[in-house]
């Protein structure tokens, strides 16, 4: 009996989304972290039609002065949008006892996604901060994040000591600053070039009916083409 012929049959690649999302967001915004839920539901809900790409912005860069904690602003913000919004989405929300600046946190991000391990160590800052007050600009803090999503706790150290994340997180700043943003969470959308149109924003943490009516917008464009 001759041997079976081994026929390589080519996988096609991956169609690209029809719309990709591009999301700017803080580690120190309670609005970006009250906005997570219905961006992961709309993943779920639109599949490899849509891809979310998170970008990094830093409300308060050094040097612009960070918040008081305890001031009277952050306690004016929090009673009267930010507990009102969390106890409507079913969230828990705790006012930190810090306000850290955001940069070592977002290369941190960085290195996750590098790792494929951006979701999870997105989420686990968003918790650390807004639900346990761990302050995240501390390097100590993100390696024990990371190690608890799975990285490596020692090289993820040697990223943050070294800055080998610092020039992309200023990039993703510098492209929020150049389209105009000044604010955040800001969703982008940018249909594909067979949908056509100009990219679409949505300001602030929008509920995920408003998110997908978005997307629907986005997507008519390709059905009138049609």
């Amino acid at each position: 009996m001759t041997a079976p012929t081994i026929v390589s049959i080519p996988v096609p690649p991956p169609a690209s989304p029809a719309v990709r999302l591009l999301v700017w967001s803080d580690y120190v915004c309670p609005f970006c972290y009250l906005g997570l839920p219905a961006l992961e539901q709309l993943q779920e809900a639109y599949g490899d039609r849509i891809a979310v790409d998170w970008r990094a912005f830093e409300l308060r860069p050094d040097p612009v002065p960070t918040l008081e904690p305890d001031g009277d602003y952050l306690h004016r913000v929090w009673g009267q949008s930010v507990y009102p919004l969390a106890e409507q989405r079913g969230m828990t929300l705790r006012l930190p006892p810090v306000q850290p600046r955001s940069r070592k946190a977002h290369e941190a991000a960085a290195y996750a996604r590098a790792q494929g391990r951006f979701d999870e160590m997105h989420a686990a800052i968003f918790r650390a901060f807004f639900e346990d007050g761990f302050d995240i600009a501390r390097d100590s803090v993100l390696v024990d994040l990371g190690r608890s999503v799975g990285l490596d706790g020692r090289d993820l150290a040697v990223s943050l000591r070294e800055g080998r994340y610092t020039a992309l997180v200023q990039d993703d700043h510098q492209q929020a600053q150049g389209i105009g943003l000044s604010g955040v969470p800001a969703t982008v959308l940018v249909p594909d070039q067979k949908l056509g149109g100009h990219p679409l924003l949505v300001s602030g943490a929008q509920p995920f009916e408003a998110l997908a009516g978005a997307v629907e917008e986005v997507l008519a464009r390709g059905t009138a083409k049609s």
